[in-house]
């Protein structure tokens, strides 16, 4: 029997659900993850539900219970995980979304960032589909899924992501140190916290793949998640201490060539990602309302993340 279900607000790659399940008079509090009729941007489902597979038993994430490929009764595919209970998320607009346990909050959650970039991928559930690059080839199969994305869905000019396009090409960033599992969307806003200092839960894991480890640590630190706290990563921690915690944990190094040039694309990715929720949101095929902020604030801000960065590289500021 299913009882209590409700639409959870937001998440504009996967419709989410809560409900519970009652089986044996016991009653089991769950989560409902189905593909919308439009979304942010196209993702694959059993990576995501093979990722919490991969690491819900060493880190804070949900437990995997069943995945539908087809749709079945549900019309479109879905997947069921544990519902934490008791966590909050970081909306990207909360100006010091977590007040005094911001420092808390930012060490476990560069130390969890580090212990996914630790793991060896060979072993996991997730290699099953995830395709695994050479090192010298993560930032080229990167940047191209990016651009294709772009070339698809823009619906104006966009000079400055180009640029920065062409920038990164020129300069590519060296082979990645080790090929790890990259979470794809690690950021504030994507885990859940009790209010008290303690992550409960890391959440959105559907662009998740196997590549370069700096490509997560360039998003985490993104400024769009800074909560306009431009001495703080994420409103949690000043940089240098950020990255001290991920070398500590990961046991890679930080190589500020590469980071600065995944810092770059991860600008690029980022307005890739509004780009098509712009489309999505014009063509009328999904009204929901993240698409349309996603396609008009975010992306003029990450323009001008860009120009930042892109300057940055090219040595004019």
């Amino acid at each position: 029997m299913v009882s209590d279900l409700s639409r959870i607000p937001g998440g504009a790659s996967r419709e989410t659900y809560r409900f519970t399940a009652v089986a044996e008079g016991q009653a089991h509090p769950l989560i409902l993850r189905r593909d919308p009729p439009g979304s942010l941007i196209e993702t694959d489902r059993n990576l995501e539900y093979l990722a919490f597979e991969s690491f819900h038993d060493c880190l804070p994430v949900p437990r995997p219970v069943a995945m539908e490929a087809e749709g079945a009764e549900l019309e479109r595919p879905f997947f069921i995980m544990e519902r934490v209970e008791g966590g909050a998320a970081a909306s990207p607009f909360t100006v010091v979304p977590y007040g005094e346990h911001a420092r808390t909050i930012g060490e476990q959650f560069f130390r969890i960032l580090g212990t996914i970039a630790r793991a060896d991928p060979t072993d996991l559930p997730l290699t099953r589909v995830a395709e695994r690059p050479a090192p010298e080839d993560c930032w080229r199969i990167a940047l191209d899924h990016w651009t294709k994305v772009i070339e698809d869905d823009q619906q104006h000019p966009q000079p400055i992501v180009w640029a920065a396009i062409r920038a990164l090409r020129r300069r590519p960033p060296p082979p990645a140190q080790a090929v790890r599992v990259v979470h794809g969307d690690y950021r504030t806003g994507n885990f859940l916290h009790d209010g008290a200092g303690k992550i409960l839960a890391i959440l959105d894991w559907e662009m998740v793949h196997l590549g370069d480890p700096l490509e997560d640590l360039g998003w985490a630190m993104d400024p769009l998640w800074g909560h306009f706290e431009a001495d703080k990563v994420g409103g949690m921690l000043p940089r240098d201490e950020a990255l001290a915690l991920w070398r500590e944990v990961s046991g890679l190094e930080v190589d500020e060539t590469a980071l600065a040039w995944w810092s770059l694309f991860n600008a690029v990715k980022g307005q890739a990602i509004w780009t098509s929720a712009a489309k999505e949101y014009r063509d009328g095929g999904f009204k929901d309302p993240v698409l349309a902020i996603s396609g008009w604030y975010t992306a003029r801000r990450h323009d001008q993340i860009l120009a930042e960065a892109l300057l940055r590289m090219e040595g004019l500021s």
